[in-house]
């Protein structure tokens, strides 16, 4: 993976140079980030040199409060969450819980976040933090064409890395006040651990035989899980 510096925008990268069974993912067709909100004129330039299409997972909500500054690329707009983000920090959901609600209650989003990635020569998939909605939507692409499952593995754990510090300590300090009792709060903001998406990964194996299955399972074609491998996989 490569990180890459855009200004305005924290945890961007390229995902590809990772090795798959059938060569490496290919360089600059899968990108990821956090929320492009702040994006700088400087940034913008970069993403249009870089991207031709977006897709944010965030929610109507989200875009209405904190909209894009990019508006000169072509963005889908497929939210995630079927309900306010904040719910799963007031019913204190793990990760794990958090991540099987997506992939039970999600799947047909991101489905259609699958089919974009494959059509299109530049995809950028965001949400706010890039983390969670990012970072199962980008595992599980990878993982249909069969990329190295430590590698899918280790560019989820790297976000925790990539979040301003600045911005982590007044989302703890806010959740710790809000949710006082709360166990799994602070984890769901600021934490990648690389067991939560292995443990993801490992569940899909067993529920669907493969990620391919469970797209499969979701109504993408063998045709269009063969785009996304042609899209995503260089020999």
């Amino acid at each position: 993976m490569t990180v890459l510096d855009v200004e305005g925008v924290f945890n961007v990268r390229d995902v590809g140079g990772m090795p798959a069974s059938q060569g490496r993912i290919r360089d600059g067709v899968l990108l990821r980030s956090a929320t492009l909100v702040a994006t700088a004129p400087a940034g913008i330039a970069e993403l249009e040199r870089r991207v031709t299409h977006i897709v944010d997972l965030r929610d109507g909500q989200e875009v209405t409060e904190s909209p894009s500054a990019v508006t000169s690329i072509a963005t889908t707009n497929l939210p995630l969450f079927l309900g306010s983000v904040a719910s799963f920090f007031d019913d204190d959901l793990g990760l794990d819980e958090m991540y099987r609600h997506l992939i039970d209650e999600s799947g047909q989003r991101l489905a259609d976040a699958v089919r974009v990635i494959a059509r299109e020569q530049g995809t950028l998939v965001h949400c706010t933090v890039g983390k969670d909605r990012t970072g199962v939507t980008v595992a599980l692409a990878l993982a249909a064409v069969d990329a190295d499952r430590d590698a899918v593995v280790a560019d989820y754990a790297l976000t925790e890395s990539l979040l301003p510090p600045e911005r982590n300590r007044r989302i703890t300090a806010f959740l710790r006040s809000q949710h006082p009792h709360a166990e799994n709060a602070v984890a769901l903001a600021t934490q990648s651990p690389a067991a939560v998406m292995r443990r993801l990964l490992d569940e899909i194996d067993a529920r669907w035989g493969s990620a391919a299955d469970y797209l499969r399972d979701q109504g993408v074609s063998d045709d269009e899980l063969a785009a996304l491998r042609s899209a995503l996989v260089e020999r």
